[in-house]
């Protein structure tokens, strides 16, 4: 069985534990954290990370959106804190359906959806099925092409051998939970984080069902159907694109773009593939201009930029 992360030990100062509970839904025991004011009132936002995170990646950006929202940001299925399901259900549908029960459970209605590189196909997928309905959802450097485009069928097949090799996880999680490798690979991100998140990165890489439920991602994720879908998203979708991120091509928004015309694409000059974990007030700040903004701004499509500072 793989080794999974300790609550008790792994989970001691996790960032914003006082939001963090265990929910069983879809024959899963998921940690997702609840925070924000009560009320009818009160919108739901759902942040959803990607493949290889987890809720700390969110640690910076709960506090700063939970005076507006009841915030609701799950570790997905076998990261983090939360169940390893069978590897089938580790697939974009498997995933989204895992998902739907989860907020089903919480009798969640995101008004506002956050989808952090894989997490963003999740979303859409599950806008797309009708069983989520959000005014927008915000594709955060979302990987929603295949990957190694014309290669794809290449790498996910590559990926699908080293998920059925049961050393794989424990060789990878083995080599990854040595600091400076786990540094190195948020780097080559594009992006800079701070010292604990770095630390609660490598932590959860020395685990082998965090890597096992990473590799199984890679194994059977599908974005053709998703992209085949695209045109009758109903939710209005807004790019953010990293202007430094080395993990999604940012050309990728644009072709995107060229399936669903209406998207709107925003860019980050000087962030990577982490950008709401570099600078948080910067996206947070945007989130809540979003929501605020009248829906029929998704009708006409544009590419803005939004000024970047160093300072803060």
């Amino acid at each position: 069985m793989p080794d999974r992360p300790s609550w008790e030990h792994d989970g001691r100062d996790w960032p914003n534990r006082e939001a963090s509970r265990f929910v069983s839904a879809g024959g899963l025991r998921w940690h997702v954290q609840l925070v924000g004011p009560k009320g009818e009132n009160v919108p739901d936002l759902l942040l959803v990370h990607g493949t290889a995170a987890a809720t700390h990646s969110w640690r910076d950006l709960i506090p700063r959106l939970a005076t507006r929202f009841r915030v609701i940001a799950p570790d997905l299925p076998g990261h983090g804190f939360t169940d390893l399901p069978p590897p089938q259900r580790l697939s974009l549908p498997g995933m989204a359906n895992s998902l739907a029960h989860l907020l089903q459970a919480l009798e969640a209605k995101p008004a506002l959806a956050v989808g952090h590189s894989a997490g963003a196909a999740i979303l859409l997928r599950l806008a797309l099925d009708g069983r989520i309905a959000p005014a927008s959802i915000v594709s955060l450097n979302g990987a929603l092409l295949p990957l190694g485009d014309r290669h794809a069928a290449f790498f996910t097949k590559a990926a699908r051998m080293l998920a059925s090799l049961p050393f794989v996880p424990n060789l990878m999680a083995w080599r990854a939970s040595n600091r400076a490798v786990a540094e190195r690979l948020l780097q080559d991100t594009g992006s800079r984080i701070e010292t604990r998140g770095v630390d609660l990165y490598a932590r959860l890489f020395r685990h082998t069902s965090h890597v096992s439920a990473a590799l199984g991602m890679m194994a059977n994720w599908d974005l053709l159907p998703l992209l085949h879908d695209l045109p009758r998203l109903g939710p209005r979708l807004v790019l953010v694109v990293g202007e430094r991120d080395r993990s999604i091509p940012p050309a990728q928004a644009e072709r995107v773009r060229q399936r669903l015309p209406a998207a709107t694409i925003i860019r980050l000059p000087g962030l990577g593939h982490l950008a709401h974990e570099e600078k948080p007030d910067q996206v947070a700040d945007l989130l809540l201009r979003l929501h605020d903004a009248p829906a029929t701004d998704s009708v006409s499509p544009s590419v803005s930029t939004m000024p970047y500072s160093r300072a803060g």
